[in-house]
């Protein structure tokens, strides 16, 4: 970053309750140009193996997920964007959904991606918008 290459900071998977996305900004929002936000995505063959852990390792966690993973409620997700919009209005960063804007953002203002709503936009007619 402080030699003039353009830095993005992927943070990803988001796993609910346990990704603290906040603390990551802080951490890096003098060192990237992007900041990418997006959730835990739990498809195919991984999903039993990846609730089996979270009750496992984080057994208070179990209704969350079970709320997000099994019954479909956007909840937590919806809260995590605006959290992060929040973010963006206190350190005067810009706010966007899934765009990769080029170029160096402003020191310490880096550009926060939501793809929070990753599921939304699946599909063969995927054009990485959300469907609204």
């Amino acid at each position: 970053y402080d030699a003039g290459i353009r830095t993005v900071c992927f943070i990803a998977p988001v796993f609910p309750g346990i990704t603290d996305f906040e603390a990551i900004f802080h951490r890096v929002k003098d060192q990237c140009d992007l900041v990418w936000l997006e959730n835990l995505n739990l498809w195919g063959g991984f999903k039993k193996d990846i609730l089996a852990y979270i009750q496992e390792k984080y057994p208070d966690l179990k209704p969350l997920y079970n709320a997000i993973y099994t019954r479909g409620d956007r909840g937590y997700f919806r809260e995590l964007e605006e959290r992060a919009e929040r973010l963006a209005r206190e350190y005067d960063c810009p706010f966007v959904d899934n765009e990769l804007p080029y170029g160096r953002a402003e020191p310490g203002h880096p550009v926060i991606v939501d793809y929070f709503y990753h599921e939304e936009v699946r599909g063969s007619e995927n054009t990485g918008l959300r469907n609204r």
